[in-house]
């Protein structure tokens, strides 16, 4: 018997009892459905995370300043002034493996234009610090290195902030007061979104560092910087170029064998690879939770199987009377068995599709589902049937065709 017969035979036979075929499939349905919808979650949570985190910026790396002691208490990283804008200059000059640098410094305070007032982020940089970041302007002009050395006056908004200042009005050329301070802007940045923090990044206000180091920011020296910011030329000498900056700060610094850096680098590769291996864990780790539903439906169908072979031992033994051999009778229901299962994959695969864009529509999650996941998902579900329904067809196809016809 050809394959086209079985396969018509399969489908009479699940034609024949519909609910129950349903019944049976419903495991396998919902179990594919939610392998793919979780997987969807975890990937666009992936994405996401991946997203946030090159808005930074690529081959980034941050040195903090370290921790200091007062009165007995002892600060945690960042609490010492250590970093200056001699380091940064340092950097730049001394470490091959550096594209740039630049030098920040970070403070908060209200921004104020007419009779609007905002709260923000204000920090001082460099002209580097936005080809760092590969935050361009969408309007006016950047920061330049004329306005550092002169401490200009002048400011770059953030698209929150110039949304909250002047709404559809165009800001360029406005004056603004911030820390009731006059400043000029002079350019409005791209939108970057939120941070792998989950901050606002697009809610800050630039000025040049010269400027904030002298007037926005409390320091007992005017020449130092916040954090350190530093491009490495390329990805494939971030581990390298990080070598080299602890190498040279440790020199400039007077660190000696046995001494605490008063410094810490953080490498923005390093964390988005933890946040990815994370994210990865976190996907697979639902991806196993909803496939033990496939386990339950893969046992339904052996279950359902077995009882169709009671069913139907007599016409098991008459198929054998007249001439088909055990190779028919097991590739017979393991055909019904198999289809049952990618049938209910074809389902579950359109019922999952369906649930995560629902969940994204309404929850705002993202998802993404993939063409990888999808594969997976159909001939997992077509080994389901395989592995579950063997069982099932040997035990039919082991019938001794005497005993077969005397069943009632």
């Amino acid at each position: 018997m050809d394959f086209s017969q079985t396969l018509k035979i399969a489908l009479r036979a699940l034609r024949t009892n519909k609910m129950r075929s349903f019944l049976t499939m419903l495991g396998i349905i919902i179990g594919i459905a939610a392998v793919i919808a979780m997987m969807a979650v975890g990937t666009g949570a992936s994405y996401v995370i991946s997203q946030q985190i090159a808005s930074i910026g690529s081959n980034i790396i941050l040195v903090i300043p370290g921790s200091t002691t007062s009165g007995g208490l002892r600060t945690g990283s960042g609490g010492a002034q250590t970093l200056t804008s001699d380091d940064v200059k340092a950097i730049m000059n001394e470490c091959p493996s550096v594209s740039t640098a630049s030098g920040t410094v970070r403070s908060s305070g209200q921004i104020v234009y007419g009779n609007m007032n905002w709260s923000t982020v204000i920090m001082g940089g460099t002209p580097e610090l936005f080809e760092i970041r590969e935050w361009p302007v969408t309007s006016g002009r950047s920061i330049t290195q004329q306005d550092v050395d002169s401490a200009g006056k002048v400011c770059l908004l953030g698209q929150t902030v110039a949304d909250n200042l002047f709404g559809s009005a165009d800001p360029i050329g406005n004056i603004v007061r911030i820390k009731k301070i006059p400043f000029t802007v002079i350019g409005i940045l791209e939108g970057k979104g939120q941070s792998p923090q989950g901050t606002d990044q697009d809610d800050t206000v630039f000025v040049p560092l010269r400027t904030a180091q002298r007037n926005l920011v409390r320091s007992q020296r005017t020449d130092s910087v916040g954090a350190l910011i530093v491009k490495a030329k390329s990805e494939m000498v971030l581990d390298k170029a990080e070598e080299e900056i602890n190498s040279l700060l440790n020199q400039r610094h007077r660190i000696t064998n046995g001494k605490e850096p008063d410094f810490s680098t953080r490498n923005l590769s390093e964390i988005l690879a933890v946040a990815e291996k994370s994210s990865k864990a976190m996907s697979l780790l639902l991806g196993a939770v909803a496939s033990i539903s496939l386990i339950v439906g893969g046992i339904g169908i052996m279950n359902i199987m077995l009882v169709s072979v009671t069913e139907r031992t007599r016409e098991i033994g008459i198929r054998m009377a007249i001439g088909a051999k055990k190779n028919d009778i097991l590739l017979q229901f393991m055909t019904e068995a198999v289809l049952l299962t990618m049938l209910g994959g074809l389902i579950g695969i359109a019922l999952g599709a369906g649930g995560a864009t629902i969940v994204s529509k309404l929850l705002g999650w993202p998802t993404m589902i993939s063409i990888q996941s999808i594969t997976i998902a159909f001939f997992f579900s077509a080994a389901v049937g395989i592995f579950f329904g063997f069982y099932p067809a040997r035990k039919a196809a082991g019938l001794n065709p005497i005993d077969a016809l005397r069943y009632e």
